[in-house]
C-alpha cells in the first residue's frame, strides 16, 4: 500500500547564491529520500522555493544599488539554475514574492487572529541608527543572558537552545555593521505561544521517531516559550490583512512567519499549475498523509516548535479553542529531518568571510553526482562533517571511479567485447547465487535506511553490494573463460544483473550517472527524471522561473528488475573521471587552499 508524503524542504535566501553547506542541509538529503519513495511506489509532492523577504535582501539590495525585488529576481533565478543542476526533483520549487504566496499567508494568519492566538503589543524594535531601518532578530548579536555565550542571535541561542528577544541580550550588536542597535517601541503584532504550549507539548510527547537532538532541542524550548512578534516596521514583506493596518507602509509580516507558510502555498500553487486547484488537500488535510521537513540544524526551532504551534492555531486546538481556518485541519509534521553543519576545515560556511564553495562553480568543474555522493557518504547527517578538497578527491577516485564506476566499466566492456550484447545465463554456481542473493536482498536494507533518513548508512550499503561483485569479478577471472564460454557467459550476466540492482539503489543519490548506466545496460527512455526549469506567471504578477517535473513518467523502480540477454550493448565510457590527486593539495582556482 502506498503513503502520500510530502517533502518539504527549507527555503533557500534569495541574498546571493548558495553553497555546498546549504544544499548539504536542505537539498540532497530532501532529494534522496523523495526520489526514493517515488521508486517505492508512494505519491510524493516536494515543494519549497526562494525565501525573498524581510532585511537582509533590502540590505543586500542597496549593496548591489538595486531595488529589493530586482534583487530577489536575480538571486531566485541563480538559485533555480543551480538546484536544477544539482537535479533536485521538486514537483514546484517557486518564491515567497507571488500573489499566491501573499494570499495563503494572509489567510493564515487571518484564521490565527479570529482563533486569538495573534494578538497586538507593544514591543521594543531593533533599529540601525545609521540607516533608521529594523533589524531583523537574527542579525542582532550578543551575550546570552541564561548562558553567557558571547556569540547568541537575537531570536535563540544556539549553545543553550533559549527563545530570545533582541532587547536581552547583553551587548547586542548589528551583524551588519557592528554598531549598537537603537530599541524604540512600537505596535506588533505577536503569535502568542504560550496559548498554545500545552496543545504542542502533548504533540512532541507523540514524535517518537525524530532524531534525538530534534525531539531534545524542542522539548527544552517548551519551558520558556513567550509571544513572538510576527510584524516588523518593513517595507518589504507581506502586508498585514486587517483594516488599519494593510495599507500602513511600514509595517509587514515578518519573513520567518511567511517563509514556512511557503510549504503549504507552495503546494497550493503547484495544485493550480496541474489543473488540479484542490489537489494540495490530499498532503495537507488527509489524516494518513505523512509529512517529512528537511533543514539544516540552525532551523530546527522554526519547524519543530513554531511552525507546529501556528498549524495548532490554524486548526484551533490551542487553549483558546478556535475553528479552523478556510484551508480546514491541517497536518502537523510528521518528522523533522535536520543535518548538522558543512564545515570547510573546521569553520561554518560563510559567504561573508569568504570561506565558501559555490554550487554552481562546483557543478560546472565536477558535476552534480560527485558532490550528491559526497554529501550522502561524508556530509553533516548526525554530526557536523568538515569538506576537505583531499577528502573529496579521495572519495569521488576511490569509491565512485575505482569502486563503482570501474565495475561498471569492466562487466559491460567484457560482456560487450565477448558477445555484444547481454549474455544467456547457463547453470549458476553457489558463488553466482550468493552475489545474486546479497543484491536483491540489499533492496530491503538499503529501502529501510532510507525510509528513515539514514542516508550514509543507505548508500554504504548500496556500495557493500558493488565491492561484492567487484570481488566477485576478480575471483572468477571471466578474461580467462574463453575456453568455457557458458561459464564465461553465466559469470558475466550475473555481474551485469549485480550492476543493474546496485544502480538502482544508487538512483536516489546519483541519477544522473543511473541514467547513463541503464543506457549502458541497453535501456531506452527515462530512469530517473530530472526537473525542469519552466517560465511562469501569475495574473498581474511578473514571469518568474519554477522548478517542476513528469517523476511518473521515469522507469526507476525499487526493486529488482531481470535483465535481458540479447539486449544489444555498447562500448561503454567511464562513469567517473579520476581527478588529479593535487586538487587534493591545491583546490581548485576559484576556491584554493590556503598555504601554510
Amino acid at each position: 500500500m502506498s503513503d502520500t508524503i510530502l517533502t518539504a524542504v527549507a527555503w533557500p535566501y534569495a541574498n546571493g547564491p548558495r553553497h555546498i553547506g546549504h544544499v548539504s542541509g536542505f537539498g540532497v538529503p530532501s532529494d534522496v529520500f523523495a526520489r526514493y519513495m517515488r521508486m517505492a511506489g508512494n505519491d510524493v509532492l516536494m515543494v519549497s522555493g526562494t525565501d525573498e523577504h524581510g532585511t537582509p535582501i533590502s540590505v543586500q539590495a542597496d549593496k548591489e544599488g538595486v531595488t529589493a525585488r530586482q534583487l530577489a529576481d536575480k538571486y531566485n533565478r541563480v538559485i533555480v539554475e543551480d538546484l536544477a543542476g544539482l537535479g533536485l526533483s521538486y514537483d514546484l520549487f517557486t518564491r515567497t514574492t507571488t500573489l499566491n504566496h501573499y494570499q495563503v499567508t494572509q489567510d493564515i494568519f487571518t484564521a490565527l487572529y479570529n482563533n486569538g492566538y495573534v494578538v497586538p503589543q507593544a514591543q521594543l524594535s531593533a533599529i540601525s541608527p545609521s540607516t533608521g531601518r529594523t533589524l531583523p532578530d537574527r542579525y542582532i548579536e550578543g551575550t546570552c543572558p541564561i548562558c553567557g555565550y558571547d556569540s547568541a542571535r537575537g531570536d535563540q541561542c544556539d549553545n543553550c537552545g533559549n527563545q530570545l528577544d533582541p532587547v536581552d541580550l547583553i551587548d547586542p550588536r548589528s551583524k551588519i555593521n557592528g554598531e549598537s542597535p537603537k530599541f524604540v517601541e512600537s505596535e506588533q503584532f505577536f503569535l502568542d505561544l504560550p496559548a498554545i504550549a500545552g496543545a504542542l507539548g502533548h504533540w512532541l510527547e507523540t514524535r517518537k521517531d525524530w532524531r534525538p537532538n530534534v525531539i531534545k532541542f524542542s522539548a527544552n524550548l517548551l519551558e520558556d516559550l513567550r509571544p513572538r512578534a510576527i510584524t516588523r516596521d518593513l517595507d518589504w514583506g507581506v502586508p498585514i490583512p486587517l483594516d488599519g493596518w494593510r495599507d500602513q507602509g511600514m509595517k509587514r509580516i515578518y519573513v520567518w512567519f511567511d517563509a514556512v507558510i511557503g510549504y503549504l502555498s507552495a503546494s497550493v500553487e503547484w495544485a493550480r499549475r496541474s489543473g488540479q486547484p484542490d489537489a494540495w488537500q490530499r498532503w495537507w488535510t488527509d489524516p494518513s498523509a505523512l509529512a517529512y521537513y528537511f533543514m539544516g540544524k540552525d532551523n530546527i526551532v522554526f519547524h519543530s516548535v513554531i511552525w507546529p504551534s501556528m498549524l495548532l492555531g490554524h486548526n484551533g486546538e490551542g487553549d483558546r479553542g478556535g475553528q479552523p481556518g478556510r484551508f480546514g485541519k491541517l497536518n502537523l509534521p510528521t518528522e523533522v529531518v535536520s543535518s548538522e553543519y558543512l564545515t570547510m576545515s573546521g569553520s561554518k560556511f560563510s559567504t561573508s568571510r569568504s570561506n565558501v564553495i559555490y554550487v554552481g562553480d562546483f557543478l560546472r568543474d565536477f558535476g552534480p553526482d560527485a558532490l550528491r555522493y559526497f554529501i550522502a557518504v561524508a556530509g553533516p547527517e548526525s554530526h557536523d562533517a568538515d569538506f576537505t578538497w583531499d577528502e573529496f578527491v579521495r572519495r569521488t577516485n576511490t569509491e565512485l571511479a575505482n569502486e563503482w564506476g570501474n565495475l561498471v566499466n569492466r562487466s559491460i566492456s567484457m560482456a560487450f567485447k565477448n558477445v555484444g550484447a547481454i549474455p544467456a545465463p547457463g547453470t549458476p554456481t553457489d558463488a553466482d547465487a550468493a552475489l545474486l542473493a546479497a543484491a536483491r536482498g540489499a533492496f530491503a536494507d538499503v529501502g529501510d535506511s532510507l525510509r528513515h533518513c539514514k542516508f550514509k548508512q543507505a548508500v554504504t550499503e548500496a556500495m557493500r553490494v558493488a565491492s561484492l561483485a567487484n570481488k566477485y569479478i576478480s575471483e572468477a577471472e571471466p578474461w580467462k573463460l574463453g575456453h568455457d564460454p557458458a561459464r564465461r557467459d553465466t559469470v558475466l550476466h550475473t555481474a551485469l544483473q549485480v550492476v543493474s540492482d546496485v544502480n538502482t539503489m544508487l538512483t536516489p543519490f546519483l541519477p544522473h550517472s543511473a541514467q547513463k548506466v541503464h543506457e549502458a545496460l541497453g535501456g531506452t527512455g527515462v530512469w530517473a527524471a530530472q526537473p525542469e526549469i519552466r517560465e511562469v506567471g501569475e495574473d498581474g504578477g511578473p514571469d518568474y522561473p519554477v522548478l517542476m517535473g513528469d517523476y511518473d513518467a521515469q522507469q526507476a523502480v525499487w526493486a529488482s528488475r531481470p535483465i535481458t540477454p540479447g539486449t544489444p550493448l555498447a562500448r561503454p565510457t567511464p562513469l567517473f573521471a579520476k581527478l588529479d590527486e593535487r586538487l587534493g593539495q591545491t583546490g581548485p582556482d576559484w576556491a584554493p587552499i590556503e598555504q601554510g
